[in-house]
């Protein structure tokens, strides 16, 4: 496969990962909801489990609303760009490890290849960013030199 085909087969894995990320949890803050309604009224002013049901649907919104995000993000990346430099969209090969720089998904298999998807806020992407193809750079005390980047 050539590297154009490699990111957008990575990019569509990740689209399709993360819709059906979303779906899980949305049909999760559904059935949160829909214990809290079944469950009727407050027992009374402490009533620990509709609490912990509401606590429950309460933290499922934040996922929500972090996947959502993420996934408008990787809508932005352009296939079409050329990097120079190890950014957010590109794809990073190394010596050790491959990179999709997008969203922190994890490992991805293609093919007979292991990638993995990392958000720009992993510790790894902070050795990473700014590289140039060429380059090495030390992490967890392992000496990587990024044998591609495109």
């Amino acid at each position: 496969m050539k590297n154009p085909e490699i990111k957008k087969e990575l990019l569509n894995l990740c689209n399709t990962l993360q819709i059906n990320r979303l779906e899980i949890l949305r049909k999760a803050m559904d059935d949160a909801q829909q214990s809290a309604n079944e469950y009727g009224p407050p027992k009374d002013r402490y009533d620990s489990y509709r609490m912990q049901l509401l606590s429950k649907h309460e933290m499922l919104g934040h996922q929500l609303q972090k996947a959502e995000a993420e996934f408008l993000a990787i809508k932005k990346i352009d296939l079409s760009k050329k990097y120079i430099f190890v950014d957010f969209g590109s794809v990073v090969i190394t010596n050790n490890q491959k990179f999709f720089i997008s969203i922190g998904i994890g490992k991805i298999e293609l093919g007979k290849d292991v990638y993995f998807a990392i958000s720009p806020n992993v510790p790894i992407y902070n050795y990473l960013k700014g590289l140039k193809k060429g380059q090495t750079f030390i992490f967890n005390g392992v000496k990587n030199k990024i044998i591609d980047l495109f």
